[in-house]
C-alpha cells in the first residue's frame, strides 16, 4: 500500500506555500511521498476559472492522488515533526477528516466564532485542512458528494440555514458530506493527535487577525516556536506571507 501527502496548490501564493510545506515534510520525514497538485494538473480542469479561491476544485484530489492512502494538507501549513504514524492509526477507516484544532499554546480549542454555519445546521465540526482517505468506495462517494455540493450549491443552501449570498466553503462541503456518509465513517474523535494549530485570531485570543504582528515567533533549524511555545502539531499559519519567513529559515 503506497502512502503519501497531497497538497492542493492553485495560484502563485499557494504554490509557494506548498513548496514550503513540502520542505517541512521532508525535513522531518525524509522518505515521505509528497505530491503538489497545481491547477494545470487537475483531471477535470479548473472548475473555478473566475476566482483565485478555487475551492470548487478540491474534490478532484481523490482522483488525482497517486497513493493508495493519502493525507491531504492545505498549502499554508508547516509540519514540525514526524506524523507518518498517523497513517497506521487512520487506516482503520476509509475517510477521516480532522475534527480538532489547537491554539499556539497547544491547547485543544472549542472556539466557535468561525463555525456558525456548522452549528446552525447541526453538522459535524470538521476541518478539511487535514483529511485522510484511501482509495475505496466510501472515499469515492465522499468526494462525489463534495463535488455535488459545490456544483449544486444553490439547491443545497435553499434547505440550509445560511446567508443566501454566501458561497460554499470547503469546510462546509466536507461537513455536509461527513453528515451524509456518517460521522462514524468519516471522523475519528478519540484520536486527539489528529489536530492542527489554527492561527486564526479568535482561536488564539488575539487583538488582530495577523498573528505575526502580535506574537513573537522563532524559526529554528528543527523547531518553530511561538511566544516560546514549541509547535508540536501541523501549524496552519494562514497568513500567506509567513511562508516567506519559513522559506528563508
Amino acid at each position: 500500500m503506497s502512502r503519501g501527502f497531497v497538497i492542493m496548490a492553485q495560484g502563485d501564493d499557494y504554490v509557494k506555500c506548498a513548496n514550503v510545506l513540502e520542505t517541512s515534510i521532508k525535513r522531518v520525514m525524509p522518505n515521505a511521498n509528497v505530491t503538489i497538485v497545481t491547477t494545470d494538473m487537475l483531471p477535470h480542469g479548473d472548475q473555478a476559472p473566475n476566482t483565485n479561491w478555487k475551492l470548487q476544485n478540491d474534490w478532484q484530489v481523490y482522483e488525482i492522488s497517486p497513493y493508495d492512502e493519502t493525507i491531504k494538507l492545505e498549502a499554508d501549513m508547516f509540519i514540525p515533526r514526524n506524523i507518518e504514524h498517523w497513517f497506521d492509526v487512520l487506516s482503520v477507516q476509509d475517510v477521516v477528516v480532522c475534527s480538532k484544532i489547537r491554539n499556539f499554546k497547544q491547547e485543544l480549542s472549542d472556539v466557535k466564532v468561525y463555525r456558525r454555519f456548522i452549528d446552525d445546521n447541526n453538522l459535524p465540526d470538521v476541518y478539511n485542512a487535514i483529511t485522510y482517505f484511501k482509495k475505496s468506495e466510501t472515499a469515492e462517494r465522499f468526494f462525489n458528494i463534495v463535488r455535488d455540493i459545490f456544483e449544486n450549491w444553490e439547491e443545497y443552501k435553499a434547505i440550509l440555514k445560511c446567508n443566501p449570498k454566501e458561497e460554499c466553503t470547503t469546510d462546509w462541503a466536507y461537513a455536509i458530506a461527513c453528515h451524509i456518509v456518517g460521522t462514524d465513517k468519516t471522523t475519528l474523535p478519540n484520536f486527539d493527535e489528529l489536530s492542527m494549530v489554527h492561527m486564526k485570531q479568535w482561536v488564539n485570543g488575539l487583538p488582530t487577525e495577523n498573528w505575526t504582528d502580535t506574537l513573537v515567533y522563532e524559526i529554528l533549524p528543527n523547531q518553530l516556536r511561538v511566544n516560546t511555545y514549541p509547535q508540536l502539531y501541523p501549524f496552519h499559519y494562514h497568513i500567506k506571507t509567513f511562508s516567506d519567513k519559513l522559506m528563508k529559515a
